[in-house]
């Protein structure tokens, strides 16, 4: 099962940095807000990552592939150098 989460799953997030949410920590960069500011539907796939915390504080999570809401999201995309492929 893939697990996604979209901006208001997210605790509608307007800066980088690392969050806490019921799933764990997420870690969500300026590029990923960018793509939320661009298209608040839009949804992330969670990529859960190795922490030296693992198990003390919750899983760790950061932000991978996204589709955009709308016709333009037949195709996932995904962030190249801050720009959407």
């Amino acid at each position: 099962m893939v697990n996604k989460i979209d901006w208001n799953q997210a605790g509608r997030i307007i800066e980088p940095g690392r969050y806490r949410l019921a799933l764990g920590w997420l870690t969500v960069t300026a590029d990923d807000v960018a793509i939320w500011q661009r298209d608040p539907a839009a949804s992330f796939t969670l990529v859960e990552v190795s922490s030296l915390f693992d198990g003390l504080d919750g899983a760790e999570y950061h932000l991978g592939t996204f589709e955009l809401s709308g016709p333009q999201s037949s195709t996932p995309c995904s962030v190249s150098g801050g720009v959407a492929s």
